[in-house]
């Protein structure tokens, strides 16, 4: 590489951080894909050009580097970034993201009835009330056990398997409600979701967290604990949120 081309990578580095912030807890592995994502689309660190360096990257997201490497391999997967090795050795941004096609992302939130923000909005209100009001129930020795199956089925599943296990322990956090007119909704709203989740790639680190989250979200329920079930539950759902929005705009 020409020392021009380093001197652009440094260029680069040097104005990218105003593009991210600290990331919340909690969904710390979405939220850095979405950032990274972000910066590259409005140009802060364009094709061909070095990302901040690892370290003080990761220190500016306020993230592990073993979060912040994650984000970066989901990125080289979809051929957005690179890592090399050497003297000028880093992560180098190779092309922009494609946009979301019509047959796919876009395509899929056009497809949605009332749009993005009315689905979002919708899963947000009837699955952290389904969940809160599950965790306020006293529940039967058989529910229990519904819940914590659906939980190691949705742990254990594979990439090929995982959306209908997740959507399953939903689901069975809907039915432990005790509202069908509950449960009838939080249906709709995976119905919905899933449609744009399936125009996403499937990211296994992703899935690891999302087993984490589920665990929260029935520790809580069966638990009894109500407001911390509303909470756990809220969070999870924030995390598909970011992810969306990261491979959307």
């Amino acid at each position: 590489m020409t020392a021009s081309n380093g001197q652009a990578g440094s260029s680069g580095r040097a104005g990218g951080f105003a593009a991210f912030r600290p990331v919340r807890e909690g969904n710390a592995f979405e939220e850095a894909v979405e950032q990274l994502l972000r910066a590259v689309k409005l140009g802060a660190v364009p094709p061909g050009q070095r990302l901040p360096p690892e370290r003080e990257l990761a220190g500016v997201l306020n993230v592990s580097r073993d979060t912040l490497r994650e984000a970066i391999r989901v990125l080289a997967a979809e051929g957005i970034v690179e890592s090399r090795r050497g003297r000028s050795g880093g992560t180098y941004v190779l092309k922009l993201p494609e946009p979301a096609q019509t047959g796919g992302l876009r395509g899929a939130v056009d497809g949605l009835p009332g749009g993005l923000e009315d689905t979002l909005v919708f899963r947000r209100a009837v699955e952290t009330g389904a969940a809160e009001a599950a965790a306020g129930r006293a529940l039967e020795p058989a529910q229990r056990r519904l819940l914590s199956e659906r939980l190691a089925a949705a742990g254990q599943a594979g990439l090929a398997d995982y959306r209908l296990a997740d959507t399953r322990f939903h689901l069975a956090v809907a039915e432990l409600s005790g509202s069908g007119a509950l449960a009838a909704a939080v249906g709709e709203a995976r119905l919905r979701i899933n449609a744009l989740l399936d125009a996403i790639p499937m990211l296994e680190v992703n899935l690891k967290h999302t087993a984490a989250q589920h665990e929260g979200i029935a520790a809580a329920i069966l638990g009894g604990d109500p407001e911390g079930a509303r909470r756990a539950m809220a969070e999870h759902l924030e995390g598909t949120e970011v992810l969306l929005r990261g491979f959307l705009d």
